[in-house]
């Protein structure tokens, strides 16, 4: 079991510094490469298992395959404490089910690449919610990369949204997800910390697993089963989903929510670079400028942050 975190984190609404407060390592280098690099994909994978199957049976198959996946896992079996449980109940939904829910019906709207670019406004909203939690401010290097983050954002969804209300649909609903992004990686800290990232994220697969299934089932009626897409949903559940969430949760529990959340930095590049292969997507030349700047953003953000000494409160 994971070395215990401070228990500030029962509340089902709180949040937690890293384990590691120092610059990133190559071991959290490693972690953020693998996030971003396998996230980066789905969206091309969303897009491809979109051709035959509906949004909601996207979602259904893909969290069931990552929670089946996890049960193999050793770790994932390690008790959970029953006054955690509606942490990672909250978890499953605000992770899992919801996010999972807007992108396949966002990508109805506009293409993969500009859905994963989009991707790059989680960090803002993450540190936001951990400025609400933890009542403190970043530093002021942090700050200014969360700034640039924000304006990057800004000029990767502009083209996109001017003169097209469909576009501009697709990119609110995206916009929303990642809210829920922000909102997870913060209550995803402690308990990580506390159980390991195998046991919390197998039992948020469960829980959005069950709660994704009647939609599921409702939308094979309009769906078809076909090579190309059912393998592209099968290692969206598998690896993007079941190996990719531990992998993360591994990450902001050794960085906290704000540096962790800098790993979705980068999956715009990824998705960019298989949009454009596979999907011969045209990104624009505000969009590269965009890019340019939530990378100088990222790198800010990943700097050593600052320890914050946190009283204790009663009831917690």
């Amino acid at each position: 079991m994971a070395e215990s975190a401070p228990r500030a984190g029962r509340r089902v609404f709180s949040t937690a510094q890293g384990s590691r407060l120092e610059p990133f390592g190559w071991i959290e280098w490693a972690l953020l490469g693998g996030v971003a690099l396998i996230w980066g994909s789905s969206f091309l994978l969303i897009e491809i298992s979109l051709e035959t199957l509906s949004p909601v049976t996207i979602t259904w198959i893909r969290v069931s395959l990552g929670f089946v996946s996890l049960t193999v896992v050793p770790a994932a079996r390690e008790p959970v404490d029953r006054g955690d449980l509606p942490r990672v109940v909250v978890l499953g939904f605000t992770w899992v089910v919801v996010p999972f829910l807007l992108f396949p019906i966002a990508q109805q709207h506009i293409d993969s690449a500009l859905t994963g670019m989009l991707n790059a406004s989680v960090p803002i909203f993450s540190t936001v919610v951990a400025i609400v939690l933890m009542r403190s401010l970043p530093g002021l290097r942090q700050a200014a990369g969360i700034v640039l983050g924000f304006v990057g954002t800004v000029c990767i969804g502009l083209p996109a949204v001017t003169g097209s209300t469909s576009a501009a649909w697709g990119v609110l609903l995206v916009l929303v997800a990642t809210l829920f992004y922000g909102i997870s990686l913060n209550l995803a800290v402690p308990l990580q910390q506390r159980y390991g990232a195998p046991a919390v994220m197998m039992r948020a697969l469960g829980v959005a697993a069950a709660a994704t299934t009647p939609l599921g089932l409702i939308g094979l009626a309009d769906s078809q089963w076909s090579a190309g897409p059912v393998s592209a949903v099968v290692v969206l559940g598998v690896v993007n989903t079941g190996a990719a969430f531990v992998t993360m949760a591994a990450l902001v529990g050794r960085v906290g929510a704000t540096r962790g959340g800098v790993a979705t930095y980068f999956i715009p590049i990824v998705a960019m670079v298989l949009g454009m292969a596979f999907r011969s997507e045209v990104i624009a030349a505000l969009q590269w400028a965009g890019i340019a700047i939530v990378l100088f953003g990222a790198s800010l953000t990943t700097r050593r942050e600052p320890e914050i000494a946190q009283a204790p409160r009663g009831g917690r």
